[in-house]
């Protein structure tokens, strides 16, 4: 995938007083856009930069103060309002152009202010972005490892002498580290947002990278309702899409976590994984993220392993409660 790259930050405001007093569905306000856009070669071409005045948290929270130096004063006289800044900052980004950001955080909540001012999200679905986070864990083979942007701007020998911690000089340096990554290798590697979900089966989404397949659910009522569906369990080949027979069916590795081994008969073993997840946290319903990659016998003997540790577990809370019950 080429084109221009718009690597974004933002930084947010909460209430000052804790959880307990924030806007229900809207625990972070903007107060800070910035970005860089990149052309196919990875070279900074333009950059932007907007305050936004906030609307709703009137006092900034002194966590925000303290990592960002920003003041009221300063949001007041100089921000826009928060529509009036999303819509600059998308015409300066114009059409057709990728999204970056360091984790998964900024677009949800560019997407939730939108939502709280009654803007019309005007993302294409499924919104797929690069993480660059993510990819320079997988360049150096740490898939499930989250370094700060700061450490890896140490790391790679990039930090000049601009700060963190504000919008515009934190995406300036994610644009370094991606121009310091191997892209090229790298760039097949997506992310999809789940802020918006699938609203039925037929728009669910099914990606597919280089090592796995990605699926992603629609919204169920209940955990027993999404593992009850064939969608959410089936097991397929990523190398010649054929629909595979589980060695064992799917079983909890975690609270929110379930694992699968299925065989390919021209491939090899499949392991299946199942992320459940939940869209608000004040909502029982879930969605569900599964991902399918072939393994070698060893990856398939963890999987085994893991399985009967489980097992055995049930069987010794089993055993604890007959001895329990027989105690009262």
């Amino acid at each position: 995938m080429s084109g221009t790259y718009i690597v974004f930050d933002l930084e947010w405001n909460q209430s000052p007083s804790g959880k307990e007093n924030s806007i229900e569905h809207f625990p972070f306000e903007i107060i800070e856009i910035g970005a860089v856009k990149l052309d196919e070669q990875l070279q900074i071409v333009s950059e932007y930069h907007q305050l936004v005045t906030p609307q709703v948290y009137m006092q900034l929270h002194y966590r925000i103060i303290q990592v960002t130096h920003l003041h009221m004063k300063d949001l007041i006289s100089q921000g826009s309002r928060f529509p009036d800044a999303v819509r600059s900052f998308l015409e300066w980004c114009g059409e057709g152009a990728i999204f970056c950001t360091w984790g998964s955080m900024d677009l949800v909540e560019l997407q939730r202010n939108m939502d709280f001012y009654g803007m019309e999200n005007p993302f294409a679905f499924p919104l797929c972005y690069y993480d660059v986070q993510k990819l320079y864990a997988l360049q150096l083979g740490e898939n499930n490892e989250k370094l700060s942007l700061d450490r890896v701007v140490e790391e790679l020998g990039l930090e000049e002498a601009r700060p963190f911690h504000r919008a515009l000089d934190d995406a300036y340096y994610t644009g370094k580290v991606m121009q310091a990554l191997d892209f090229g290798t790298l760039k097949d590697y997506l992310s999809v947002d789940y802020y918006r979900l699938p609203e039925n089966a037929e728009e669910e989404i099914r990606l597919e990278f280089p090592t796995y397949l990605k699926y992603v659910s629609r919204e169920f009522a209940s955990r027993d309702d999404a593992l009850a569906d064939r969608n959410v369990t089936e097991m397929v080949c990523r190398e010649c899409r054929r629909m595979l027979r589980k060695k064992f069916q799917w079983f909890a590795a975690s609270s929110r976590q379930y694992l699968c081994l299925a065989v390919c008969p021209e491939h090899g073993y499949v392991r299946g994984k199942i992320r459940i997840r939940k869209k608000e946290k004040d909502d029982d319903s879930v969605y569900v993220v599964k991902t399918m990659k072939l393994v070698d016998e060893a990856a398939a003997r963890e999987v085994f392993a893991k399985r009967e540790e489980q097992r055995q577990k049930k069987r010794e809370h089993s055993r604890e409660r007959r001895l329990a019950a027989k105690r009262s």
